[in-house]
Parts: C-alpha cells; sequence; structure tokens
C-alpha cells in the first residue's frame, strides 16, 4: 500500500467528497509554482508514447478527464503530474451553478464514484479570461456544454441551445489546444438525450460548420445509451461533415450492473457511476465505433475505469488514441498518472511495440 492509500485516502474520506473535491483544487491552483520540478519527476521519457492525433502532439496517450477542474484554475500543478494532455470542463456559455447539493458520493467497494454535479462552472468569458496568455506543457483540451439551468427552468428552443454551444466554442477555441463537444451529460435536462434526435444533431453539425473555430481539432462526447443504431446513425451523420475529428463516450446515466456496493447505499442516489464499473459498457461502444468509422477520418479517446497500465493498455488496443483518467486519481493518489504511464510503456516494450499508433485497434481488427 502506498502512503496515500494507508494514510491519505483514509483521512479524506471521513470528509464530504465536494469539499475534498474543491480543497484539493484550490492546494493545486495554490501549488502551481511547483510545476516545474514536478515534471521533471513525472514525465515519462519513453520514445513509444509521444503520439500524434488530429494534428496534435501529445507527449504520452495518458490525459486528465473532464470534470476535475471545471474551470482551468489548476492547470500548471495538473500538467505537472505527468499527464500527457489535461482535458478541462465541462464549460458553458453562461455561469451555472450546477445541480443541487449533495452531488458527489463515493462507492469505495467498487473504487467508483457517483457524479450529479450537473456541470457546474464560472462560465466561457471568465475560463477563457484565465487561460489566456498561459503557456502549456502539455495540450489543453476544452469541454464545452451547454448551460444548465436547472431542473425548474424553462425549456430552451432547439436553435437557442445549439447556439450556446457555439457561443462558448468562439469565447474558448483561442485559448484552447482541442475542443470537446459534451452532447450528452447525464446529469442534465437538456444533455441525456437532446441529441439523439436526427434532426437536433444535423442542425447543430451544421451550426458547427458555420463557426469555423479557428480550425482547433474537434472531438464529440456522446451517449452510449444508443448502442449500434446510435453509432451508425452518428458517424453517417458526421461523414457529411469535414469538421469532427472524433469521438468518446460519456457515463451511462443510469447505475451499471454487477455493483458490488449494496444495491441500498445506491439505490437512492442520483449521478452516474464513474469509475471501472463504468467500463464495461464504455469499451463496448469504443469497440463498435472503433469496427464501423472511417479510420482515415476519425480517432477514438475513451475513458471509464481506467486504474492500472493494463486497463490503459486494452483501451487503447480497443481502438483509442487517447486515454482519460480521473477516478482513479481519488483512490490512488496523483501518483497514479506516473505509474499507469511507466507501466504503459513497460507493456509495449514487452509486446515489441514501437509506437502507440502502431497498436490502436489491435484486438478489433
Amino acid at each position: 500500500m502506498s502512503l496515500y492509500t494507508s494514510l491519505v485516502r483514509p483521512a479524506l474520506f471521513r470528509l464530504d467528497p465536494e469539499f475534498v473535491h474543491h480543497a484539493t483544487l484550490g492546494l493545486a491552483g495554490t501549488l502551481g509554482f511547483a510545476a516545474g520540478p514536478m515534471r521533471f519527476f513525472s514525465a515519462v521519457d519513453d520514445r513509444r508514447l509521444p503520439v500524434t492525433v488530429a494534428g496534435l502532439n501529445f507527449p504520452s496517450p495518458i490525459g486528465l478527464a473532464a470534470g476535475f477542474d471545471k474551470n482551468g484554475a489548476a492547470v500548471p500543478f495538473l500538467a505537472g503530474l505527468g499527464f500527457g494532455f489535461l482535458e478541462l470542463g465541462s464549460v458553458s456559455s453562461e455561469p451555472s451553478g450546477g445541480n443541487p447539493r449533495p452531488r458527489l458520493f463515493r462507492l469505495p467497494d467498487d473504487e467508483a464514484i457517483v457524479v450529479a454535479y450537473g456541470v457546474p462552472n464560472q462560465g466561457a468569458d471568465r475560463v477563457a479570461a484565465r487561460l489566456a496568455g498561459q503557456r502549456h506543457r502539455v495540450p489543453i483540451g476544452l469541454n464545452i456544454v451547454a448551460t444548465n439551468r436547472g431542473p425548474n427552468a424553462p425549456a430552451e428552443p432547439d436553435d437557442a441551445i445549439i447556439a450556446e454551444y457555439m457561443i462558448a466554442a468562439r469565447r474558448l477555441a483561442p485559448v484552447a489546444d482541442y475542443l470537446m463537444f459534451n452532447l450528452s451529460c447525464p446529469n442534465t435536462c437538456d444533455g441525456r438525450d437532446f441529441f439523439a434526435d436526427r434532426g437536433r444533431m444535423s442542425a447543430w453539425l451544421d451550426a458547427l460548420d458555420a463557426a469555423r473555430l479557428d480550425r482547433r481539432p474537434v472531438f464529440l462526447k456522446v451517449s452510449p445509451a444508443g448502442g449500434i443504431a446510435g453509432i451508425e446513425q452518428l458517424l453517417e451523420l458526421c461523414d457529411a461533415h469535414d469538421t469532427i475529428d472524433g469521438f468518446m463516450f460519456n457515463l451511462p446515466s443510469t447505475k451499471p450492473a454487477g455493483l458490488k456496493t449494496p444495491e441500498s447505499v445506491w439505490k437512492s442516489l442520483p449521478g452516474a457511476v464513474a469509475g471501472p464499473p463504468a467500463a464495461a459498457v464504455l469499451d463496448e461502444c469504443l469497440v463498435e465505433c472503433y469496427r464501423r468509422m472511417d479510420r482515415s477520418r476519425y480517432v477514438l479517446l475513451a475513458s471509464g475505469g481506467v486504474s492500472s497500465p493494463e486497463d490503459a493498455y486494452a483501451k487503447i488496443r480497443k481502438g483509442a488514441s487517447l486515454v482519460e483518467l480521473l477516478t482513479a486519481m481519488i483512490y490512488q493518489g496523483p501518483g497514479v498518472v506516473h505509474r499507469i504511464t511507466v507501466g504503459l510503456a513497460d507493456l509495449m516494450a514487452r509486446d515489441g511495440v514501437k509506437s502507440v499508433s502502431e497498436v490502436v485497434g489491435a484486438d478489433v481488427r
């Protein structure tokens, strides 16, 4: 057991999860000055790890998932942990307080969390202003979502929701290396199934074409709920446009089967389960999308239960060019980033793999 799992984690788990999240993020923001020395010790210099995706160079395929740093408050420190890239957000055009508390829960028996935040964030203007002028050691992605105005807010027309994405994107594109459009937030009213509608998705893609976002790579984070039919519809619609570089699948909005935690604990909890229990559904979508997509046009990003080098390697071999993690840091501490990256390089060396791109989708072909 590490010092984190034996001493730090037990102490933190006695406290409210959201309080710990905010306190940790605040501390990380304060310690940004130490990013350089941290990166010296945490970054893994191995020729097998760098990968080029959509014209961007990533020092490793292991990145931070959106949801931890929603407002870009701790970018230097987080880059210092050894990530190959950071995805910030989700960020909306207008500030949002998110869903009512409590909205973050732990399931220790499953090394998972239940997330019902509802994308609270300070809005695109403040996040863009904070990031402006910063120079980053790794690529920075901005995850963009529609503003959550709460369950009692009046319904917005389709064109207003679509316009919100484009307003946020235009404000954030100048400070981002890539944009990830979250079209399927499981914890907001509009986010669950709005883009499952073919007409809405087509209209959104037309609006994206018109936006011309400084030629930034664009990825779509979509719901896994539609299964193979949903994947095929997504690809059919995107094939008619030239602005999409790849896809990622979001957490399922329903609780996954096979949880070790007793049902009495989680049945009444709002939110989506993140961590190892989400892996099976997301891996299935990853594989099926990789099988069907035009691999000369699109790439895939993956998350969900990445807790070990083997988990990351498996997702790459199932079709992912980039892999994100978050929940593993809660249960294993920040050192997990270095351990997974080193272990991934070791697995590739064991198999005689010279680069990440060489093995993407190796188990699906």
